[in-house]
């Protein structure tokens, strides 16, 4: 009984309280059947005292033990009747008609009801039915071939009785596999439904991305493209700023068009998140062009679009790679990246400082601005720079430390595992071995 009924379990075993009850109630029927049915059979039969309650007494162990194994309950119940029959049929021949009840007597048919009821719930109907049979074999083999003489016939009466508990026990099962069946249906259909929910949202972020922000970049980068032409003499330089914002607005539609092929896959099991992740050969269909994924490799080409954004920036590497998982990498990139686009964003004409640390355990990054050399403009940023920072950090077991200085400069640090699990070791020293941090002034929010 319960939800999720087993062969092993005892009835009732998802529920406390209703187990105990089962345990008592079972053990009244056994101690009552045991008492009473041996003063009955010492009564109609003649049996002593110790055979008379020896019988019952086995007739009420084979009820307990239905509850853990149904099956040897039911054989040990069926051979303690079958024996006491058989004991007392020498008996019938010198008691007077209206003869005792045989081959079954009250306290032997109660018992094994009993087994049969409990054995229905745990075993499957198939076998259910040869037990019925068995034991209905067995009472027309002593009643019939072997007979005796002044009884009265409980044979019929017995079978019919064996039957119900059987049906009663079969339906109880039938309607506890059919809740739990229910109970898996509605859970699967809860999955699908919060599933599909999610796929529609993130195909109408995706839509939206795609409606907005590429249309937004298509025209810069197209814009780029057309305006050396609409000058008379152009200079180097302006051209060079025009052909770094196209190839910027270039690089930003394919990192958005890999996101949209994130946000338009099924989820983990799809191919498209598996092997197509970054491609998508369409807006909404097929996989997008490949690309590289941004790795500690594109650092060099990071920091020179950041050069040409007015920025001075110094890049420092200590140590040697060890062979980072591409989580790693792509997270220390975008950590990188998000921090010097806070220091455009934020500290106009500062310089920065971007050192790249490899430790036997992990990768820290330190990226360091100095103090802005004029005010910073009004951002339109979200606020979540950071938040995304710390976020990826954690996700890989490490950890980002930003902060500002007494100079009005800003400092954040991160550190990544190598493998991407955290270490005790690993968040004990954060900061590079040559410096320290100043006490924070407040962070920025990016």
């Amino acid at each position: 009984m319960g939800e999720a009924p087993s062969t092993q379990s005892p009835p009732f075993s998802k529920y406390r309280w209703a187990r105990l009850l089962t345990y008592v109630l079972v053990g009244y029927l056994a101690l009552g059947i045991a008492l009473a049915g041996g003063e009955e059979l010492a009564n109609s039969y003649g049996f002593t005292t110790a055979v008379a309650f020896l019988s019952t007494f086995l007739q009420a162990a084979a009820i307990v033990l239905a509850l853990r194994r149904p099956v040897p309950a039911w054989a040990l119940s069926l051979s303690a009747a079958t024996a006491t029959a058989l004991l007392a049929r020498q008996h019938l021949a010198h008691l007077r008609l209206p003869g005792p009840n045989w081959p079954w007597t009250t306290p032997t048919l109660l018992a094994h009801m009993a087994v049969l009821l409990l054995l229905a719930l745990r075993v499957r109907l198939r076998g259910t039915v040869a037990l019925v049979g068995g034991s209905a074999l067995v009472t027309f083999v002593v009643e019939g071939p072997v007979g005796a003489q002044r009884y009265s016939p409980t044979g019929m009466a017995a079978f019919g009785l064996f039957i119900v508990a059987a049906v009663i026990g079969s339906a109880l099962r039938g309607r506890s596999e059919a809740r739990k069946e229910l109970v898996e249906q509605t859970t699967i259909t809860a999955e699908e439904r919060a599933r599909r929910a999610l796929l529609e949202e993130r195909s109408r972020i995706a839509r939206e991305l795609h409606d907005v922000v590429a249309h937004h970049m298509s025209v810069i980068s197209i814009q780029a493209q057309v305006a050396p032409h609409l000058v008379e003499n152009p200079s180097d330089e302006l051209k060079e700023n025009l052909a770094g914002i196209r190839n910027n607005a270039l690089e930003a539609l394919t990192e958005l068009r890999r996101v949209l092929g994130v946000l338009r896959s099924a989820g983990p099991g799809d191919p498209e998140a598996l092997d197509d992740a970054y491609r998508l050969s369409a807006p909404g269909t097929g996989p997008a062009p490949d690309a590289p994924q941004p790795n500690l490799a594109r650092l060099d080409a990071l920091i020179e679009n950041t050069r040409a954004a007015g920025l001075e920036v110094v890049l420092k590497r200590d140590g040697e790679p060890r062979g980072y998982p591409p989580g790693v990498e792509l997270s220390a990139y975008r950590i990188v990246q998000e921090a010097l686009s806070n220091v455009l964003r934020h500290a106009p004409g500062a310089s920065v400082s971007v050192e790249v640390l490899h430790y036997p355990d992990g990768i820290c990054l330190d990226v360091t601005n100095s103090r802005p050399s004029r005010p910073a403009p009004p951002s339109p940023g979200s606020g979540h720079g950071l938040l995304g920072m710390r976020e990826r950090a954690a996700m890989l077991g490490g950890h980002v430390v930003a902060m500002g200085d007494r100079r009005g400069g800003f400092r954040v640090t991160a550190f990544l595992p190598r493998e991407g699990t955290p270490k005790p070791t690993d968040t004990e020293r954060p900061f590079p071995p040559h410096s320290s941090p100043e006490p924070p002034t407040g962070e920025q929010d990016p």
